[in-house]
């Protein structure tokens, strides 16, 4: 998409004798780049799962603890902030609510990408990710 607004911006920037060629190359690379639709079909699920959801409450670590009740309910504690993580990544973290996350797990792994493309390296770091979660000690749900 970056590519093709790039192209158009080329064509209005320059004129058509240069931003006709950026339009050329433009389309030529995107019709010959591996496509998939795993990210919309991905957020497709998302939104329908956050509708068929949206009675669960939002887990405890993830709300702000913004004064004495909040934080007396519980609001903050155990949250684990990422970028202070091995990896930048909180491994046995969980961001579904419970029930959710305890549930059939197909329900929680919405991105399922393509063999093709950047998708094919996506996967490998999903399946490393994945491998960190089943190994941490921090489990969020037993």
């Amino acid at each position: 998409m970056q590519l093709a607004i790039n192209a158009w911006d080329t064509f209005h920037r320059v004129g058509p004798s240069e931003g006709e060629r950026a339009i050329a190359q433009a389309t030529v690379y995107m019709a010959l780049a591996p496509k998939s639709n795993a990210v919309y079909m991905a957020f497709n699920q998302a939104k329908l799962l956050a509708e068929q959801t949206s009675s669960l409450d939002v887990p405890a670590h993830l709300k702000n603890s913004t004064s004495d009740i909040t934080q007396a309910l519980g609001h903050g504690a155990g949250y684990r902030y990422a970028h202070n993580e091995v990896n930048a990544f909180a491994a046995g973290e969980n961001y579904f609510p419970e029930a959710l996350a305890k549930a059939d797990s197909s329900h929680t792994k919405l991105y399922q990408p393509s063999d093709r493309g950047l998708e094919k390296q996506l996967q490998e770091k999903l399946n490393y990710l994945q491998q960190l979660n089943q190994n941490s000690k921090e489990q969020r749900y037993e």
